[in-house]
């Protein structure tokens, strides 16, 4: 639950569609992305390291420098080093959140 928020009305949308996602913007100037990806093959890049939780379904992902998927289900996270890029499939659907980590 996130409190004293602003939530930008207008969604990100990639992938012809198949995965779109709200920014909220937090009150200590941080920003988080509720998103929801239909089945499907995506890669996605980062600027910033990211935490990414499944709130609901599933996705297999490729973290960078790693050989081998993983399958993250409900209420389970990874984390995206900034700069890098990272694979993602869903077989059904999957609802995440991401919150992006400012590093010194």
């Amino acid at each position: 639950m996130f409190e004293k928020v602003n939530v930008e009305s207008k969604a990100n949308i990639y992938f012809d569609g198949k995965v779109t996602s709200r920014t909220i913007h937090l009150e200590d100037g941080e920003n988080v992305t509720l998103g929801f990806m239909l089945a499907g093959d995506y890669t996605f890049n980062t600027q910033k390291k990211e935490i990414m939780k499944v709130t609901q379904g599933s996705m297999t992902v490729l973290l960078p420098n790693e050989e081998s998927w993983k399958t993250v289900s409900e209420n389970e996270e990874f984390i995206v080093p900034a700069n890098s890029a990272f694979q993602v499939k869903v077989e059904k659907y999957a609802d995440y959140t991401c919150f992006y980590v400012f590093e010194d």
